[in-house]
């Protein structure tokens, strides 16, 4: 079993009317809420955080691509990558991801990633997602009828940079590369182990089946709304005939450990307040532009972590305050929100686990508004007295082949001459 220790940045600051106030926490985010001193030390304070995780036994480190929003601070994740990868020298780093369809050219997420994996030592895991509406049709204006075609162009791409030993010519229907010949090469070779986040579309499991990489559910509400989802993939694993390796799925659950259930709830009610219903206040308009969402999910059913959250907006736009009405411990009963003591928590994350067949737990201790000394203290009772109960899932079962393969002998920070 990995566990990660994963932070969306979230601005902290928003108004506590902005839900009430404004249509959107993203793309039309008013500017003058943002305050850039301010982010001096949130930047800072984020990254010192995940440092921490790294201190306290977490196996990855994880950040992510947005745009035009509070939601997630993070537009180059690969800044923030590098700047742990000077800092870190044991976890992993999980960068899900670089957004492909929005680099033009593609191979520039090849080059850095390579960067990446060559700074860190060969600690890189490359995320490869295809991106929310939010992020990729709307702040970055990409067609979404054209957005899965320029994704699986773009992976193309970066995969022969990564793989094809001379320099070649590409010629896609939206890439005309004349000499592609990359510098650096990646440590990792054939190349670093890929990661997908997903938000449940039926070709994503596909795509990840046939090529062998992890499937991610970035799930905004927890692992039971992620159970259709995961058992949709395993199912997808098993009509191509794939062995069904937990290590090839990953799932997103926020967090909250104490000393006791009582105190968790009432030290982590504040944050998950103000993450479900301030940071996930999106409008429906900026949901599902036509096109982006595929004739077999649609079919399928299947409704988006981005729509969900639209709805929900929806809902309290309309006075019916669907999400406002309930009480933190309803949260936590719907699984938005798992919190307790280390063995109830401890517990509770297991048995995701072994019933979803999940070998990756992807956690969120650090959400919402959560200042630092609370996201420390979280952070070390599921370092120090969770993840132990959780290591020896599926350790004599199954290899984890997509986990990252590090050099033997690599600079550590301690060791740079300064």
């Amino acid at each position: 079993m990995k566990i990660g220790n994963f932070n969306l940045m979230s601005y902290r600051h928003l108004p506590d009317d902005f839900s009430q106030k404004y249509d959107s926490v993203y793309i039309e985010l008013p500017s003058e809420l943002l305050d850039s001193e301010q982010l001096n030390a949130d930047y800072n304070a984020s990254l010192d955080e995940l440092e921490f995780a790294e201190s306290v036994g977490f196996d990855m480190l994880g950040v992510n691509e947005h745009h035009s929003n509070g939601y997630g601070m993070m537009p180059s994740p690969n800044l923030m990558a590098a700047a742990l990868s000077r800092r870190t020298s044991e976890a992993s780093l999980l960068v899900l991801g670089n957004s492909l369809a929005l680099y033009n050219p593609p191979q520039r997420v090849a080059e850095e990633f390579a960067m990446l994996d060559c700074i860190s030592g060969g600690r890189l895991i490359a995320g490869f997602p295809v991106g929310t509406p939010m992020d990729t049709c709307y702040a970055y204006s990409t067609n979404p009828s054209e957005l899965r075609d320029r994704y699986y162009e773009a992976h193309d791409l970066v995969m022969q940079a990564w793989t094809r030993p001379e320099p070649f010519s590409f010629h896609g229907r939206f890439n005309q590369e004349r000499y592609v010949n990359i510098t650096p090469r990646p440590v990792q070779r054939p190349h670093p182990p890929v990661w997908v986040p997903a938000g449940g579309s039926v070709e994503t499991w596909r795509f990840c089946a046939e090529h062998d990489y992890v499937y991610c559910y970035m799930t905004y509400f927890g692992y039971l709304s992620g159970e259709q989802i995961i058992r949709g993939f395993w199912n997808e694993m098993k009509e191509l005939g794939k062995e069904p390796n937990p290590y090839q799925t990953g799932i997103v659950q926020y967090v909250g450990v104490a000393e006791t259930r009582e105190e968790a709830l009432d030290l982590y009610a504040g944050p998950a307040d103000y993450f479900f219903n301030t940071c996930l206040h999106t409008h429906p308009r900026w949901a599902q532009p036509p096109g982006y969402v595929t004739e077999a999910t649609a079919r399928m059913k299947i409704m988006s972590q981005v729509q969900e959250a639209a709805r929900r907006t929806q809902l309290r736009t309309n006075a019916l305050d669907e999400l406002r009405g309930q009480t933190f411990e309803d949260m936590v009963e719907k699984g938005f929100v798992i919190v307790g003591s280390p063995d109830e928590v401890a517990d509770n994350l297991r048995e995701i686990a072994v019933s979803q067949n999940v070998g990756n737990l992807i956690l969120m201790p650090q959400f919402g508004n959560m200042d630092s000394d609370l996201a420390r203290y979280n952070m070390e009772l599921l370092g120090k007295r969770v993840k132990p109960q959780l290591e020896g899932i599926f350790a004599d079962e199954w290899e984890h082949r997509w986990w990252p393969k590090k050099m033997k002998s690599r600079a550590r920070p301690a060791e740079i001459q300064r």
